[in-house]
């Protein structure tokens, strides 16, 4: 499966992706908002396995794929997607990251908008939501940007709480016309 934009390729993962998923996730910048085990070369490998055993998936539930640049399709420089497993019907759960030498210019956005028009238009979802640590301002202004509302705020697990950081919902419905 591919998504093309304008600057991107979304394309599904591969084992060749993981030393990049390595270096992505060890920057502090990125990491800055992880929890205790969330990070790290065993975890990022566990990532990786579940985004490809999700790839062979039948019927297909989730959707997580590589950010690339049009220019370098094989050098992933985050992950999109959307996770209808767990959800109610016609409902996701949607997630990404870019890594942190690729923000500012606009590629986040770009990214979640091909994945929400693909979510919204080929796999007919009525809505998706997303939870974000209410701290994260970058994230704040992104799903902002997408037409997210915020849905509530409430406590995150322990060392959220321990480091004064809670958890915000966020929820959008179709956008496309």
């Amino acid at each position: 499966m591919e998504i093309t934009t304008p600057r991107l390729l979304l394309r599904e993962f591969t084992a060749a992706d993981l030393p990049a998923l390595v270096d992505l996730e060890a920057d502090p910048r990125y990491r800055e908002f992880y929890g205790p085990g969330e990070t790290g070369p065993d975890f990022t490998r566990s990532l990786l396995d579940r985004f490809l055993a999700w790839s062979a998936e039948s019927p297909r539930l989730n959707y997580q794929l590589a950010v690339t640049r049009r220019e370098d399709p094989t050098t992933a420089i985050g992950s999109c997607g959307v996770r209808l497993h767990g959800c109610a019907p016609g409902m996701a759960e949607f997630g990404m990251g870019i890594a942190a030498q690729h923000w500012g210019q606009g590629l986040a956005s770009e990214a979640a908008r091909a994945m929400l028009e693909f979510a919204f238009r080929d796999l007919g979802l009525r809505e998706v939501r997303g939870i974000t640590v209410t701290q994260n301002t970058r994230v704040q202004h992104l799903v902002t940007k997408l037409g997210f509302t915020r849905v509530e705020t409430r406590p995150g697990p322990d060392w959220m709480q321990a480091r004064g950081l809670t958890h915000t919902e966020w929820r959008l419905t179709p956008f496309l016309s």
